[in-house]
């Protein structure tokens, strides 16, 4: 069965910080309910999360502070697209601003989403191979910490504490899927 999309009768910006803006949309759905929605919308251009592939056996994650959790979290390196960037650019940049390294291969795994009932953020997955040494400056108040880690000890890396964000752990078992089709 295919749902209809809901009309939006009526969209505003009901409050905005500097880097959120929440949303208000009137909808109105094919069965004639109207309700009001409230969503926070992201930036235009997405977001990028890159599974640095050091060699066959290492992937690459980074160890930086996460302010909603006040505490240093483990995850892959990750940031938004710029204007003018595709996925692919995004990542080899952001991939060289947290962790020192380009790619001379980048694969995108999927694009996914994080709580869409509310959220309109979208982040592209990409594996970087055939990595290099090369540093951007980025925009990060602090040196991030990079942790190379085995495939082979992903199950212990699913018991660490501070591995906890939902897309690095989708992104575990993506990549997972890439390697074994390969």
């Amino acid at each position: 069965m295919t749902s209809k999309t809901p009309k939006i009768k009526n969209q505003k910006i009901i409050a905005q910080t500097r880097i959120f803006a929440v949303e208000e949309l009137e909808l109105e759905f094919s069965n004639g309910v109207f309700r009001i929605y409230e969503r926070l919308k992201a930036g235009q251009h997405g977001a990028v999360m890159i599974i640095p592939m050091l060699d066959s056996e290492t992937f690459l994650l980074i160890k930086e502070y996460a302010a909603g959790l006040e505490r240093y979290e483990l995850a892959f390196p990750k940031g938004l697209i710029d204007p003018g960037e595709s996925a692919l650019e995004a990542a080899n940049r952001e991939l060289q601003e947290e962790a020192g390294y380009a790619a001379k291969s980048l694969s995108e795994l999927k694009k996914i989403t994080l709580a869409p009932g509310y959220l309109s953020h979208e982040m592209h997955l990409v594996v970087a191979e055939d990595l290099f040494e090369s540093k951007l400056e980025g925009d990060e108040p602090e040196p991030i910490e990079v942790v190379p880690w085995k495939l082979s000890d992903i199950d212990k890396l699913l018991d660490v504490e501070e591995f906890s964000e939902a897309r690095s752990i989708a992104a575990i078992y993506l990549l997972q899927r890439y390697l074994a089709e390969k």
